[in-house]
């Protein structure tokens, strides 16, 4: 290489450096809170993210947020400042990963009846939920021989990978759980339940859910399965084969490594409401 190849070479690694889309952080994240005004917060919302370079989607209902979006460090720092800078979010917790493109076409802010659809208004998680469990606790829960693992995930999620021995409910929408709890459960049958889902926000409704039908050990995976990649070394790992993920990555596997697999269901959402 000669000393003009070797310049342009360092300037072109030095522009990868000092563009911040050649590492995106993906952030995900959601939070249960009474957020009255949430129609008024979705345009200031919006703006926000567009004016750093944001995209993904942002679904805003008067029980809380719910997100994964994605840009620069300094894009998605901002808007999580922004949003803790909120007394009724400043609890709010993220997972993060990464890739070398943006995941996501646009932005989407949307209004919504519910964060993650289960269509049961009676449950609030800011009043009942299940025991959280850490990862770093999680495989020695579910190696429990009389833990039954519920895998909470549509389908089409669980055919890509899931932890062992957790039962897969078969679902289409996570409203469907519900039916599948009334219909092949019971607290005295199955005292000690232990689910998961992606990010963690299904398993809070869905523990809330179990709690008012009576189950009285029921258990979820802190951070859903993505903060367990994040904190459990791969070669601890219980899990089995790749994570879906409402984006363009379509997978990562528990490196948090993008796969952009496909699934081989037709059944596929975009919406990480369901």
């Amino acid at each position: 290489m000669n000393e003009r190849d070797r310049k342009v070479q360092d300037l072109n690694t030095t522009e990868k450096l000092q563009n911040p889309l050649e590492h995106v952080v993906i952030a995900a994240f959601y939070h249960f809170a009474d957020l009255h005004d949430y129609q008024e917060i979705c345009p200031i919302l919006k703006s926000f993210c567009d004016a750093r370079n944001l995209k993904g989607t942002i679904l805003l209902a008067r029980e809380g947020i719910n997100s994964t979006i994605a840009g620069s460090r300094e894009g998605i720092d901002a808007l999580l400042d922004y949003l803790r800078s909120d007394p009724r979010l400043q609890s709010l917790e993220h997972k993060e990963s990464y890739s070398d493109r943006v995941p996501f076409q646009r932005l989407k802010v949307r209004l919504k009846k519910e964060i993650v659809k289960m269509g049961v208004p009676t449950i609030n998680p800011t009043r009942t939920v299940g025991t959280y469990v850490e990862p770093k606790d999680w495989n020695a829960l579910i190696s429990d021989p009389t833990t039954i693992v519920i895998d909470t995930r549509n389908n089409y999620e669980v055919e890509l990978g899931t932890f062992e021995r957790a039962i897969d409910p078969n679902l289409e929408i996570f409203s469907e759980f519900p039916s599948y709890v009334e219909q092949n459960l019971d607290p005295e049958s199955h005292p000690k339940i232990a689910m998961f889902c992606t990010g963690g926000i299904r398993c809070e409704k869905a523990s809330a859910f179990m709690l008012e039908k009576g189950f009285t050990e029921v258990y979820h995976l802190k951070g859903g399965i993505l903060k367990y990649f994040e904190e459990v070394p791969p070669e601890e790992s219980l899990w089995q084969g790749e994570c879906f993920v409402f984006d363009d990555r379509r997978s990562v596997d528990a490196h948090l490594s993008p796969q952009y697999s496909i699934p081989t269901s037709e059944q596929r959402s975009s919406n990480p409401q369901e």
